[in-house]
């Protein structure tokens, strides 16, 4: 989107000195009226369509791998985050897990994060999983993880939310899939 928004910018100044160094045209009113009508239909209309559709062609396939679609194989795992000043609440459900700052799931696992927040707007962000999403008061919205390998990623609220914004961290903990059930049971003794 960046390149092509260049790339009008380069034509619009492009047409812009174009229009301003011209030779003042002393042909009749019907040509003048004609060439204006061009420029009106083709500035004003096929260069916003043509660059609404270009911009959709990319745009469409990319979002729709952003949204949490049913995985494949199998059900995508469920983990609540509860954003508070200035902490995350994380639950497992149909557990009795609840969690402080840290998320452990299993490594090449589609995980469904179902965002809340008990206060103000945070946003949730793991930059080397991908994606943020905000956690909006009175509403729940999902963001899809997930980690081809184990390891330890950072997350950061990237929305700010009051005095202690820069604090509110977190870890992923991404678990190799035996290992990650050997966690999930000896959290629930």
């Amino acid at each position: 989107m960046f390149a092509y928004a260049t790339l009008v910018l380069i034509a619009v100044v492009g047409l812009w000195l174009y229009a301003m160094r011209r030779p003042q045209d002393t042909g009749d009113e019907q040509h003048q009226r004609r060439i204006h009508n061009r420029w009106i239909l083709g500035g004003g209309v096929v260069l916003p369509t043509v660059s609404i559709i270009l911009l959709l062609i990319f745009g469409i396939p990319i979002g729709q791998r952003m949204l949490p679609l049913p995985p494949a194989n199998g059900e995508a795992m469920r983990i609540e985050v509860i954003g508070h000043q200035w902490w995350w609440e994380v639950r497992y459900p149909d557990t009795n897990i609840v969690l402080s700052n840290e998320i452990h799931i299993p490594a090449n696992t589609p995980i469904d994060i179902h965002l809340t927040t008990a206060d103000v707007i945070h946003g949730f962000w793991v930059p080397r999983l991908g994606g943020k999403l905000d956690a909006i008061p009175g509403r729940t919205n999902v963001l899809r993880l997930q980690a081809d390998n184990p390891g330890v990623y950072r997350g950061q609220c990237a929305e700010f939310c009051g005095m202690h914004h820069a604090t509110m961290q977190f870890t992923v903990e991404a678990h190799a899939p035996e290992n990650f059930t050997l966690w999930l049971e000896a959290q629930q003794k």
